[in-house]
């Protein structure tokens, strides 16, 4: 009785903190200012699928898309500089460089087919990447991201929001990553994503989150050609007619009834999604 219970512990503890095992290989290359990032592979194809995670989290959010594309393609997840066990030795933790950290891993595995996949901060992340890698890139994925490409917030308001993470940063995150999630989200995994995200270093996280809110996507979106499709939750607004000003080709899907972390709280709905986007943009 004892073994069946620790064996149901260990299956919970995996399905809300990662399987790595999905994972067959993991690496380290160099980025471009000489910041060891680490980052998993498993299966094969033609195309790879690149997945980047957002602020303060790492390549384990996307271990349920891992298992389940593996099968029909090169499946690639990162952690970026300062992020889980890619290295820290970097004084500023911009959008450009952090697309330098993905354009690293896909040169160095010499990958001419990508489509990169971006959640949260990590859309951001992907522009960048994807105008390093020019022709490589056949499509852009955000995950609930992209909601508006022009920035309408004032600098005392960047500032403010800020201020608070330099005073008290664990406290700070946590609240602000639970009111990511809705009411009835599950509570194990609300738990469990603001406990890892209140644990990151502090001077990674309010780094990269003063480059987040002071990058402007507009000069790299106009000079992208890469088709662009984001999923998105439907707690927050999403610009739709204005973002299509700066992009070519762009199209936005919605999950309801979840939140930020749509990947995790309705797995298999979003890579139904996911999956459907893949195919749209091999079609183009």
């Amino acid at each position: 009785m004892k073994r069946i219970y620790f064996i149901m512990l260990l299956i919970l503890f995996v399905s809300y903190t990662g399987n790595f095992l999905v994972f067959a290989q993991t690496e380290k290359v160099k980025s471009v200012d000489g910041v060891e990032i680490s980052f998993d592979m498993a299966g094969n194809g033609d195309t790879g699928l690149v997945f980047v995670h957002g602020w303060s989290c790492d390549k384990s959010y996307w271990h349920n898309q891992a298992e389940f594309f593996s099968d029909n393609y090169k499946v690639v997840a990162i952690d970026l500089a300062g992020h889980g066990n890619s290295g820290m030795n970097r004084k500023d933790y911009t959008m450009e460089l952090f697309g330098e950290d993905v354009a690293a891993v896909v040169n160095h595995l010499k990958l001419n087919k990508v489509i990169l996949i971006g959640h949260s901060m990590g859309g951001s992340v992907i522009l960048e990447a994807a105008k390093k890698l020019g022709n490589k890139v056949i499509g852009i994925i955000g995950v609930d991201t992209y909601q508006s490409f022009v920035d309408n917030w004032t600098s005392e308001q960047k500032d403010g929001f800020l201020k608070s993470f330099q005073d008290n940063f664990v406290l700070t995150t946590k609240g602000f990553v639970r009111s990511m999630f809705p009411p009835n989200a599950d509570t194990m995994l609300v738990n469990k994503v603001v406990d890892d995200m209140s644990s990151a270093p502090p001077e990674v996280a309010v780094s990269a989150m003063r480059n987040l809110f002071y990058y402007d996507p507009v000069p790299t979106l106009r000079n992208l050609n890469p088709p662009l499709i984001s999923i998105n939750c439907d707690m927050y607004p999403v610009s739709i007619e204005e973002n299509k000003k700066y992009v070519k080709d762009y199209e936005v899907k919605f999950m309801k009834g979840v939140g930020h972390f749509l990947m995790l709280e309705r797995p298999d709905e979003f890579n139904g999604l996911l999956k459907g986007s893949i195919a749209e943009l091999l079609n183009k």
